[in-house]
């Protein structure tokens, strides 16, 4: 008998760039185990695709901002295929009102940092105590933890304010799993994508269509879903097996500063 396929737990995959991430661990080998605050006939539809590249695919359904709800979700996502080889921090949402950050509400606040940064904590967490009380094979895949994090880890976004502070701490976070867990050798990435078509950009097409006509990044086109995935998946898959620690930029050079 072989070695047995990779498996992924993806959280926030229904859609968006967590599909993408999905499909393309499918693409690679890897079984997925799929989760999303929303069941419904997207979630279906990305279960359906990943089944029909040839792997398996289990839905886990549940918010990540719900800590009471993180044993069940952690106890269902290892059991759906026996265990987990990758978790991917990819659920998160935007700010629901895009302003001064002189009148970012509590509210806004705690919702926000509930979800992205909290909850994505404590899940990791949870995953990487799991992780580590079980027996492993000779055989068995490398593992990894690849959290999602923005190009406003770095890029400061003043309308969005309370983004960008839970995407800082989640390239912190990233960081300090990674130190954490190495002696495990369960590698931990972060990835920063740029301005990717989803439907969390959708409201502001316009607009970025103007940036990046105008050049706000060298590379002159949106980011697709595909783009984060193919990145996401050569780290799950432990294709640089010295790194860690690491913050992967997908952004057709955003970050760089230049004049």
């Amino acid at each position: 008998m072989g070695a047995r396929a990779p498996i992924a737990f993806v959280t926030g995959a229904r859609r968006g760039i967590g599909r993408g991430i999905a499909y393309a661990l499918a693409e690679t080998g890897f079984d997925v185990v799929v989760n999303d605050a929303v069941d419904d006939v997207a979630t279906r539809e990305t279960l359906a695709t990943i089944r029909g590249k040839g792997r398996r695919a289990a839905l886990v359904p549940g918010s990540i901002a719900d800590l009471a709800g993180h044993p069940a979700l952690v106890e269902q996502a290892f059991a759906a295929f026996g265990t987990l080889d990758c978790l991917v921090n990819n659920a998160g949402i935007q700010v629901k009102v895009r302003g001064d950050l002189l009148d970012v509400k509590p509210e806004s606040f705690d919702e926000v940092l509930a979800v992205n940064l909290r909850g994505t904590f404590f899940l990791t967490q949870a995953v990487a105590k799991r992780m580590l009380a079980e027996r492993r094979a000779a055989d068995d895949p490398p593992r990894s933890i690849v959290t999602i994090s923005s190009a406003n880890a770095r890029m400061v976004g003043p309308n969005r304010a309370e983004y960008c502070i839970a995407k800082t701490g989640l390239a912190m976070m990233s960081q300090l799993f990674a130190v954490r867990l190495a002696e495990a050798d369960i590698a931990c990435f972060e990835v920063r994508p740029g301005i990717i078509r989803t439907d969390m950009t959708a409201p502001a097409k316009e607009r970025y269509d103007r940036l990046i006509a105008d050049g706000i990044a060298p590379i002159r086109r949106w980011g697709e879903p595909e783009d984060v995935g193919a990145t996401v998946a050569a780290l799950a898959g432990r294709r640089l097996p010295f790194n860690t620690g690491d913050a992967f930029h997908v952004d057709g050079g955003l970050h760089i500063r230049y004049f």
